[in-house]
């Protein structure tokens, strides 16, 4: 039986790559004029990091890591978030002594021992952003901001809603995590058994649950942004005010939570009208506490983390094609050797183009141009040598001209660059 990939990972091929593609750029292109640099954060980490980062009672600590020894015996966990190892990162090498704040973004894949499902996968990619060391509201509209300009120039922002919430810090979360719990024990049997299980280890966990039997008992449950202090009140009415000044758009989400122990304050989710019960394209918050959890000194941060796959399952299948594309077709190695150059030559100057081998016959080669997409073919054969031309043939309309071999490269530039700057 032929080898076969594990359950839970995909293989990503033209030309579905292009949409990811795209979506890097233009990540990268929103966020590094925005002062974010890139880090490249490992694979693996020792299991302590996220055991302590992200919390023992958290569900992917206790269900769904990728953890293993290696042969020293030192455990070691494949990552299943961003955030704890650039908070790991920044405390390691010494940005501390930075200018504040810090500004890094990543992307990569993660891993997480979950039931496969459309839009879930065990390894799976994100792109992340996260600014340390501020922690003036202002930073989180700015975050927030940056993120829905990503989606924004994708053409998906009316496509999405922007979920925003505050779940309070150390001071008056604890009081607020009681009363819920003491709620959700008077409704043990109206919870599936993972969420009965929770209610004593992590009652806010329950209210990120997404199956329908326990969607009444959620709806009913105690808002945090009642029982927030003054500061984080204080605090959440400034993000919202910043928000507004920059004219984004939100929907106050009351229940809203997040399932990482590290969460403070402002969080947020961003939601597709087009995707199922996997319609989280992107989310984050602010984690003040991390740092001091891995024994750093107190830094406050926030950030974000986008679900690559979701993200490009709502991108057009045409996505990432390249405006114009050229085939050059030889018809036997003479003419092979004549056209190489000229390959050569336009694919330095950035025309998108590929070359046939010169070994099959001329319809073979149109049909391949039409599965291609190509706009345009050059035709060279023997009856082209002769007269020393090329043949260009567009191929939606049919027509097409002779032009002569001698300086080819640069006379179809002229005519297919000038082509794809109109479209």
């Amino acid at each position: 039986m032929a080898i076969k990939a594990v359950r839970g990972v995909k293989d990503v091929f033209p030309p579905e790559i292009a949409r990811w593609q795209r979506l890097e750029g233009t990540a990268r292109r929103i966020l590094e004029p925005a002062g974010y640099g890139e880090i490249r954060l490992p694979i693996f980490e020792r299991t302590e990091l996220f055991a302590r980062g992200i919390g023992d009672a958290t569900d992917i600590v206790q269900k769904e890591m990728y953890t293993f020894e290696d042969r020293s015996g030192d455990s070691l966990t494949l990552r299943p978030e961003g955030t704890a190892s650039v908070v790991r990162a920044y405390l390691e090498h010494g940005m501390t002594v930075w200018p504040k704040p810090v500004r890094l973004y990543y992307l990569g894949p993660m891993f997480r021992h979950e039931r496969p499902q459309a839009g879930r996968y065990r390894q799976f990619y994100q792109i992340g952003a996260e600014l340390l060391g501020a922690d003036d509201p202002v930073v989180d509209a700015e975050v927030i901001a940056l993120l829905m300009e990503v989606f924004r120039s994708l053409g998906l922002a009316d496509r999405l809603e922007l979920l925003l919430n505050s779940i309070g810090d150390a001071q008056c979360r604890p009081a607020y995590r009681e009363r819920l719990a003491g709620y959700l024990r008077l409704r043990l049997k109206d919870l599936c058994e993972e969420c009965r299980d929770r209610v004593e280890r992590n009652p806010l966990r329950v209210l990120d649950c997404k199956k329908p039997g326990c969607a009444p008992v959620i709806r009913e449950a105690p808002e945090i942004t009642h029982h927030l202090c003054g500061d984080c009140r204080s605090h959440f009415e400034r993000v919202q005010e910043y928000l507004g000044a920059l004219a984004v758009g939100y929907t106050l989400a009351p229940r809203l939570v997040r399932g990482l122990d590290y969460y403070t304050r402002t969080t947020f989710e961003v939601l597709s009208r087009d995707l199922g019960a996997q319609n989280a394209v992107a989310a984050g918050g602010r984690y003040d506490g991390l740092a001091e959890a891995l024994d750093g000194p107190r830094t406050p941060g926030i950030g974000f983390a986008v679900g690559v796959e979701r993200v490009v399952s709502l991108l057009s299948e045409r996505e990432g094609d390249s405006p114009l594309k050229l085939l050059l077709i030889p018809l036997g190695e003479e003419a092979l050797r004549a056209l190489l150059p000229v390959w050569l030559a336009i694919h330095r100057r950035g025309l998108p183009a590929e070359i046939a081998s010169g070994g099959r016959k001329l319809k073979a080669e149109l049909e391949r141009a039409n599965r291609m997409r190509a706009s345009h073919v050059v035709i060279v054969g023997a009856e082209e040598l002769g007269t020393k031309s090329a043949l260009l043939r567009e191929m939606k309309s049919g027509t097409q001209q002779q032009i002569p071999l001698d300086g080819l490269h640069d006379k179809l530039m002229e005519k297919l660059a000038g082509e794809g700057k109109a479209r």
